[in-house]
């Protein structure tokens, strides 16, 4: 899921930038921030004033602030020459860098004098860059003012470090209370510490004024899609949608990908691929999208390249290894999953967390250490209640560990008609029933895949299962199906074994006696030299107790 990419105070900065001493009546419109009206006034004057300037500035600045930094760049970039247009070069690199052009944004910056705004974007490109070395340095360099603190946040943020952004923001709201978007900012970190109903109230107060943001409105949407469901969430983005606000393109691809999510994955494949290089969560969801529909291999192509940076990275990239891995029976790659599982499940910011926990249970479990993943998996029960899939991992975990009361009530719970008509589910579920006494439900749910081509294997986990258990009739009448199937000499030693021991029961009185006639009827289904001996001996049996055969 994607909200917004919390922005560094980079743009905030161009504030100060603004050209200055123009009286046109677009500034009206920008001191409300109504870039899109400021636009359209900009442009009709340099239709009459052709070659101004400062007007052009004006209009890259409201591009800018409007999500279209394309327009923006090739704006300052066509007044590169002009060396005497103060912040031209850092203006242009902030416009590379929204771009995702971060080298193209170092070399100009390499040109531009030295300001606060440059170190913030130099802070900001070293993090993007993966150079720590440079990002501690520049981290040195900030001061304690309001847009240093913003980019020191953001960064936070950006290393799902959001516990220390959220302490920047709570510092700053303290002497700034009118800077409502820090509200957004702090919400934007509740959210991704799974506090949803936190980050919800926390909207309110901004809400109040801006009802119309598209960052808040798509952040609320988030919000109600993981309290509700996609339904819920998509009607919020559909109400700001038919407003069409003037933030709306700065927001159109981020509406695009999550309209996506909501609707679970629908139309992932026309609108996916091409916002994988622009928003990273995209090239995530792209590959989850692949891996519902069994598409291993195409998943694994397109995140074996990707370097982790967040958990949900780590977490995704070791599901693909373990999934493929499998797949393949290739143990290395599993190994990598399952050390990928680790790193997340024992760092110090999620060990505490669920993902954090699920992952450790996970590498456990890969380990076979099921003691330890059903600990895990029992700390964090509460909140998966009504989660197919993790009611069946751990309702496997229960039955590894032979603790089949619990394992057949938590498959039992599953919905999941995908989950309940595996073969994986049906046959632990078989052998739970089993184990647990109760195999006539073993066979009623044979008897509901009989003509599949699974039935075969379940048939036989219920002939020997029963046979070990000493539930006999069941083993007698599963072996005798078998042996109708083919006449395999070790079908028919079965069968034999089971109705003598289902004979036995009833003449300890274990058995109902008037079972003994549906035992002979079985057994005269096979053809072996020995049945006859055997119905001789029970119907003597039967005879001298006055049973009735």
């Amino acid at each position: 899921m994607i909200l917004s990419r919390v922005k560094p105070a980079v743009e905030q900065q161009l504030e100060k930038t603004k050209p200055t001493n123009h009286k046109i009546t677009a500034k009206d419109f920008i001191e409300k921030r109504d870039y899109t009206g400021a636009l359209t006034i900009l442009k009709f004057d340099i239709e009459k004033s052709k070659e101004d300037v400062e007007l052009e500035l004006w209009l890259a600045y409201c591009y800018f602030h409007l999500g279209d930094y394309n327009n923006a760049m090739l704006i300052y970039k066509n007044h590169c020459k002009n060396s005497g247009i103060k912040h031209l070069f850092v203006n242009l690199a902030c416009c590379y860098f929204y771009l995702g052009m971060y080298p193209e944004a170092e070399d100009v910056l390499d040109k531009s004098d030295i300001s606060d705004v440059k170190i913030r974007l130099q802070f900001h490109l070293s993090h993007k860059q993966g150079d720590e070395k440079k990002l501690m340095e520049y981290h040195e360099l900030l001061a304690d003012v309001v847009e240093d603190q913003l980019s020191l946040a953001a960064i936070h943020y950006l290393r799902s470090h959001y516990q220390e952004a959220i302490d920047i923001y709570k510092k700053l709201m303290i002497n700034n209370r009118h800077f409502l978007a820090l509200n957004v900012y702090m919400a934007l970190c509740y959210y991704k510490l799974d506090f949803y109903d936190v980050s919800q109230e926390i909207l309110d107060v901004y809400i109040k004024k801006y009802p119309d943001s598209m960052i808040l409105t798509n952040l609320k949407a988030c919000n109600l899609y993981k309290l509700y469901d996609g339904k819920a969430a998509e009607s919020e983005l559909k109400n700001i949608i038919a407003r069409r606000s003037s933030t709306f393109k700065f927001c159109e691809d981020l509406i695009k990908h999550n309209m996506v999510v909501f609707r679970e994955g629908e139309g992932a494949l026309q609108v996916l691929p091409a916002l994988v290089d622009i928003l990273p969560e995209a090239r995530l969801n792209l590959v989850i999208y692949y891996l519902r529909q069994g598409e291993n291999e195409e998943a694994y192509e397109l995140i074996k390249d990707l370097e982790p940076a967040i958990p949900q990275e780590y977490i995704l990239k070791a599901i693909v290894n373990v999934v493929v891995g499998q797949e393949k029976g290739d143990t290395k790659q599993i190994d990598n999953g399952q050390s990928l599982f680790n790193m997340v499940g024992s760092s110090s910011s999620e060990c505490d967390t669920i993902p954090g926990r699920q992952c450790m249970a996970s590498s456990l479990f890969l380990e076979g250490r099921y003691d330890e993943v059903s600990l895990y998996l029992s700390s964090i029960k509460s909140y998966f209640s009504n989660d197919d899939s993790f009611n069946f991992n751990f309702a496997q975990v229960k039955l590894s560990l032979g603790e089949y009361k619990e394992a057949e009530e938590m498959y039992l719970q599953v919905k999941s008609n995908k989950i309940r008509d595996s073969f994986i589910y049906i046959n632990h579920l078989t052998h739970c029933f089993i184990m647990n006494k109760k195999p006539q439900s073993a066979w009623d749910l044979y008897l509901k895949i009989e003509n599949s081509q699974d039935s075969l294997i379940i048939l036989q986990s219920i002939a020997n299962d029963c046979y070990k258990t000493n539930q006999f009739w069941q083993s007698a009448k599963a072996f005798d199906m078998l042996e109708r199937l083919d006449l395999l000499p070790e079908y028919w030693e079965g069968k034999r074994g089971a109705c003598a021991g289902i004979f036995q029961q009833i003449v300890l009185g274990n058995q109902p006696q008037d079972q003994i006639a549906d035992v002979i009827h079985l057994l005269r289904n096979s053809a072996n030299s020995q049945v006859e001996q055997m119905i001789k001996m029970m119907k003597k049996w039967a005879k001298n107790n006055k049973i009735v055969v």
